[in-house]
C-alpha cells in the first residue's frame, strides 16, 4: 500500500505499527509475516463485533489461522475479574498453547483484556492488537500496557507485554460517533503537549480529521521512542500520564460514565492551569490548551469538586507510599515529573479547577 506507514518499536521482542487503511481485510496476511499460522483467539466487544470481527476471521482463516472468538459486552463496566475470568476460561476451553495467540480487536477496553489475559494464560502466549478507535491507535495499542479496573481505581490489576505486531486500519475510524473520536484526540493532544509544537499545532487545524494517518503516526513514533527507553515505567514513561491522575480521579467519580479521553482531556486542563497558577510554566500554556480541547470537542473542566478528586487520586497506581507523582508541563513540548506529598494535590487540584 502507497499510503502505509510503519513504525519499529525496538522493545523485547521488537514488533512493528502497521498503519493504513483496509488493514483488517489483511489480517491474515500480514500477520502471518509476524508469525507462523496458529490458532487465533480473536476477543471483541458487542460494539465491534458486528462491524469487523466477520472481516477478521475471514482474513485470518484464508491466511492459514484456525479462529476462535470470544465477544464481551461493551463498555469500561466489563473491565473487571469477572470478564478476564471468563475469557480465560475460554482460551482453556479452546486449548490454546503457548505457540498460539491472542488478538484484541476493539478499543482500548478490549486492548487491555485481550493483553492481560494473554500475559497471564498460561504464564504469557503472544497477542496482537488490531486496534479500531483513535484513543487504540494513537495510544493503548502500543507499548504493552494490559490491565483490568479493581474497585479501589483503574487500572490497578495488570501486567506488562509487548504484543507481537499492531495493525491499525484507518478504515475503522469512519464508523466512529464524534464523541468516540474526540476521546482518542485527548491522547493524542496529550502527546502533542508532550513531545514538540508542530505536532500540537496538527490539532489546532484540521489535520487529525483530514489526515488522521499522519496523525497516528507521529504520535505511535513519539510513544514508541519513549517506550524503547523505559519499557517498565520506572522514569521517562511516566510522562506519557499526563492529564491522568487528575482524569482517572474524574472516570473513578463518575463510576466509569465519563470515558476515559474526555476524563484526559479535563484533567489535563486542570493541571495545565494549575502549573500555570502555581508558577510551574515558563509560559502561559493553559489558555491555548483549553482552546484546542474544546474545538476538538472535548471537555476542559469537571463537575467534581477538588476534595472529592484528591480522595480518588489518592489511591491512583502512580502513587508511590505518602508521594504521588505528577506530570507537569511548563511549555508545548516540555513537560517534567514533579513528586510530591499525596496531602499537597489538594490544594493543586484547587488550583486548577480555580484558574
Amino acid at each position: 500500500m502507497s499510503d502505509c506507514k510503519s513504525i519499529q518499536v525496538h522493545t523485547s521482542p521488537a514488533y512493528a505499527v502497521t498503519i493504513a487503511p483496509g488493514l483488517l481485510a489483511d489480517c491474515g496476511h500480514r500477520l502471518r509475516e509476524a508469525m507462523p499460522p496458529c490458532h487465533m483467539a480473536v476477543i471483541t466487544d458487542s460494539t465491534v463485533a458486528p462491524l469487523y470481527l466477520e472481516t477478521v476471521q475471514k482474513s485470518l482463516a484464508e491466511a492459514g489461522f484456525t479462529v476462535s472468538t470470544y465477544v464481551f459486552p461493551a463498555g469500561e463496566g466489563s473491565k473487571n475479574f469477572t470478564t478476564l475470568a471468563k475469557i480465560l476460561e475460554f482460551l482453556a476451553e479452546r486449548r490454546l498453547t503457548r505457540t498460539d495467540c491472542v488478538a484484541a480487536l476493539g478499543g482500548g477496553v478490549t486492548g487491555d483484556m485481550a493483553g492481560f489475559a494473554a500475559a497471564v494464560y498460561l504464564r504469557g502466549i503472544r497477542y496482537v492488537q488490531l486496534p479500531t478507535t483513535l484513543l487504540a491507535a494513537v495510544d493503548s495499542s502500543v507499548g504493552g500496557k494490559t490491565a483490568i479496573d479493581l474497585a479501589a481505581g483503574k487500572n490497578l490489576a495488570g501486567a506488562f507485554l509487548q504484543p507481537a505486531a499492531v495493525l491499525c486500519d484507518t478504515n475503522c475510524l469512519t464508523t466512529l460517533p464524534g464523541d468516540v473520536f474526540a476521546d482518542g484526540a485527548a491522547e493524542a493532544i496529550k502527546t502533542g503537549v508532550l513531545c514538540d509544537e508542530s505536532l500540537f499545532a496538527l490539532f489546532e487545524d484540521e489535520t487529525l480529521t483530514i489526515n488522521p494517518a499522519e496523525v497516528i503516526a507521529r504520535c505511535v513514533a513519539y510513544k514508541a521512542g519513549v517506550v524503547e527507553r523505559d519499557e517498565k515505567e520506572q522514569g521517562e514513561r511516566k510522562l506519557l500520564n499526563l492529564g491522568h491522575t487528575v482524569g482517572h480521579a474524574i472516570e473513578k467519580c463518575s463510576g466509569y460514565d465519563i470515558p476515559h479521553g474526555h476524563a484526559v482531556a479535563a484533567g489535563l486542563a486542570v493541571i495545565a492551569r494549575a502549573a500555570e497558577a502555581l508558577g510551574w510554566t515558563e509560559v502561559p500554556i493553559a489558555r491555548r490548551i483549553t482552546a484546542c480541547l474544546a474545538q476538538n470537542g472535548l471537555p476542559t473542566g469537571t463537575e467534581y469538586d477538588a476534595e472529592s478528586l484528591a480522595a480518588s487520586a489518592s489511591a491512583d497506581k502512580k502513587r508511590s507510599g505518602g508521594d504521588i507523582t505528577l506530570v507537569v508541563p511548563r511549555r508545548i513540548g516540555l513537560c517534567e515529573l514533579k513528586k510530591m506529598p499525596v496531602s499537597e494535590l489538594l490544594p493543586v487540584i484547587r488550583a486548577g479547577l480555580e484558574g
